[in-house]
């Protein structure tokens, strides 16, 4: 995939494509650290400026708050986000969902280190818990709103990442920590297996790609055709895994995400 990888990044260094196009800001939530993100990311930044002829430039922030403040200044023209971010700035700055995983649910989960005795959510009582940002939908929202459910007296700890959730927990820093399916695949493998899985809740509508109210009906079908494109083609499909998205890219539309505004979770004001 590194080979694969550099070939994309030569050819667009040599054409003209990204010197002429108009510029576009996708935003990324920041899960990960931003370095770990570039890497992942820059591949679909190359391939969506190759498709569309605008020059998309991958861009997050050092935690989810920040990201948070960004999105709602409109900063970003393409944002990638959690569900619950989505229902709250597609009614506040209007974005509007294009795409997001296909046959995929987002489940929160809750992980220990695989040699703790810790088995169940009633044995956290009393424990200081690892989550990214207040309003990590399936990271901490989810885990939370279950470990008050079940009437387990718990400190909550932010750490800004899910990164930092797992890598906290692989040191010992906490005993458990919130974070998602995919972020944690993504996580490298000689500290994941290091960490075992816990609790899962149901599932829910994942992540959008939603464009800015700003951009025109033409540029935004130009964009959600370039996503869409990449289930077709082997070094589109290569892209998508190398972020988690294994089973690729559908269309969305706003109403997809019901399911989460029924929880009416009101976290950011």
């Amino acid at each position: 995939m590194q080979k694969f990888f550099i070939a994309i990044i030569m050819m667009f260094l040599s054409s003209n494509i990204l010197a002429e196009g108009k510029v576009l800001k996708l935003g990324v939530v920041p899960q990960q650290s931003a370095s770990s993100l570039a890497k992942v990311w820059l591949p679909l930044t190359l391939s969506l400026s190759e498709k569309t002829g605008y020059q998309i430039r991958f861009a997050t922030a050092p935690n989810i708050p920040e990201f948070e403040r960004r999105v709602a200044a409109g900063e970003y023209d393409i944002t990638y986000l959690n569900p619950y971010h989505y229902t709250v700035f597609s009614k506040s700055i209007g974005l509007r969902a294009i795409a997001r995983q296909k046959d995929k649910r987002i489940h929160g989960i809750m992980v220990v280190r695989k040699d703790s005795d810790i088995s169940d959510l009633l044995m956290l009582s009393g424990v200081e818990v690892a989550f990214p940002a207040p309003a990590a939908f399936a990271a901490t929202v989810l885990p939370q709103a279950h470990l008050r459910l079940e009437g387990v007296s718990f400190m909550p700890q932010y750490v800004s990442s899910h990164d930092s959730v797992y890598s906290g927990v692989v040191k010992g820093l906490f005993l458990a920590g919130g974070g998602i399916d995919r972020t944690l695949s993504t996580f490298p493998k000689a500290q994941s297996d290091q960490l075992k899985v816990i609790w899962r809740s149901k599932g829910y509508t994942p992540h959008a790609f939603a464009v800015s109210e700003e951009l025109s009906d033409e540029e935004t079908e130009r964009i959600q055709s370039a996503l869409l494109s990449l289930n077709s083609q082997p070094e589109g499909m290569e892209i998508l895994t190398g972020l988690g998205f294994k089973t690729g890219l559908m269309k969305s539309e706003d109403s997809d995400w019901n399911d989460v505004r029924a929880l009416e979770i009101d976290l950011l004001k």
